[in-house]
């Protein structure tokens, strides 16, 4: 199988054939699943500035995002490290793409002014989602969310 980097970037470079149209809602961030086979998934996302996800990991699914448009912080945290859990940061431009492992447990935020479009590809398909939050700098679970479920 392809990367997940490469899948992204080549679901990411033609708009044309995605199934819907990206959309933006003021209330809450948007997205759709565009396609999945065996081996994967596909997901579109779209961020007005102040959108976001909370910490979360991915059920044990491995991914890669695309940033089609505008540009999105991300925030990791590593679970086990010594001492206080903090977020690393790092902001991703149009263009850029991120692969991560099947263990990373992060935050997505579009801290910009511009509207985002993100593209994300996830193998094997979500099961399930874990969501954190931060307390004292202790990683703490809040809720795990199941495919749909709850999404």
């Amino acid at each position: 199988m392809k990367s997940l980097a490469a899948l992204a970037r080549r679901y990411a470079q033609d708009p044309a054939r995605w199934p819907l149209a990206p959309q933006f809602d003021a209330e809450s961030r948007w997205y759709a699943r565009l396609g999945s086979d065996p081996t994967h998934e596909v997901w579109l996302l779209t961020w007005l500035p102040g959108q976001s996800t909370d910490l979360h990991d991915h059920g044990g699914s491995a991914g890669a995002f695309h940033v089609v448009r505008g540009a999105l912080t991300e925030q990791v945290v590593r679970p086990g490290e010594p001492g206080p859990v903090v977020p690393r940061e790092a902001t991703l431009h149009r263009g850029a793409t991120r692969a991560f492992g099947s263990r990373h447990v992060h935050r997505i935020v579009n801290t910009g002014t511009e509207p985002a479009v993100s593209l994300h590809v996830y193998a094997p398909a979500l099961g399930e989602m874990t969501r954190y939050r931060l307390d004292g700098g202790v990683l703490r679970v809040a809720v795990v969310e199941k495919a749909g479920v709850d999404w």
